[in-house]
């Protein structure tokens, strides 16, 4: 393989164990699935399906193409999960910057897709995503690809979805920034399930919610907020890398 395809499999291997170490992983499901370069988002990596995210390794990962044909399997016997594929090509499929898509189903996500009122703007992580959020509704497993036109429109130019009753999604142009995406909506959902569960959260002003959604918009952003992760995608590499190498293999 060509030195693109490599580094995108070592940096999406990390992926994984990071979603893991941050625990935000379901047993052997989700997915997580970067673009190849130079294959014009035409052939994608994922996860065989059985392997846990700890144990996912460079060599590890299929290569498959939007049609879904497994074209590169790997060392492993394992296949493709048809819901992986569905979520994931279709979102590869309607945009262009999609480098990198995560979706999960952790218990803070799932709790905060079941709310009526979805992700509430009540702390700085939440207000990160005010009008950069999307919500698809709940359809039942995703193996039905006929939903894929409507989880793409619920999404739209947004980078987050959350998939009512299911989980939610991240989208970025790097794999660091998916990660970093997901890790900060979690960590929204986690927040907002601890203050629910000790009544009524207090809110932040209107005038607040305006300015700190402002200041996290990529068109008026300010320098002084991560805006795409880069350096927090490199720092974590750095903390997975003191530990286990492994996943480089």
């Amino acid at each position: 393989m060509n030195a693109a395809e490599a580094q995108t499999r070592v940096d999406l291997a990390a992926c994984y164990r990071l979603m893991a170490r941050y625990g935000m992983t379901d047993l052997i499901y989700n997915h997580i699935t970067a673009c190849i370069p130079g294959t014009a988002h035409q052939e994608l990596l994922i996860n065989p399906f059985g392997f846990l995210y700890e144990e996912i390794t460079a060599s590890s990962l299929l290569k498959i193409n939007l049609a879904g044909d497994v074209l590169d399997p790997g060392p492993t016997s394992l296949g493709l999960n048809r819901a992986g594929y569905v979520i994931h090509s279709a979102v590869h499929a309607a945009r262009d910057d999609a480098v990198c898509v995560i979706h999960t189903h952790t218990e803070a996500g799932v709790a905060v897709s079941c709310m009526p009122q979805g992700l509430m703007p009540i702390t700085q992580n939440a207000l990160r995503f005010t009008g950069r959020i999307g919500y698809h509704e709940f359809e039942g497993p995703a193996i039905d690809e006929d939903e894929r036109v409507r989880l793409v429109a619920a999404l739209g130019t947004h980078n987050a979805l959350v998939l009512r009753n299911h989980g939610l999604l991240t989208v970025g142009r790097s794999i660091g920034e998916a990660f970093w995406l997901m890790q900060r909506l979690e960590t929204a959902c986690k927040i907002q399930v601890a203050a629910l569960a000790a009544g009524p959260p207090h809110w932040p002003s209107e005038q607040a919610q305006q300015r700190t959604s402002a200041v996290f918009d990529p068109r008026t952003g300010s320098e002084h907020v991560a805006l795409n992760g880069a350096l927090e995608w490199q720092a974590l590499l750095r903390q997975l890398d003191r530990t286990d190498q492994s996943y480089r293999d």
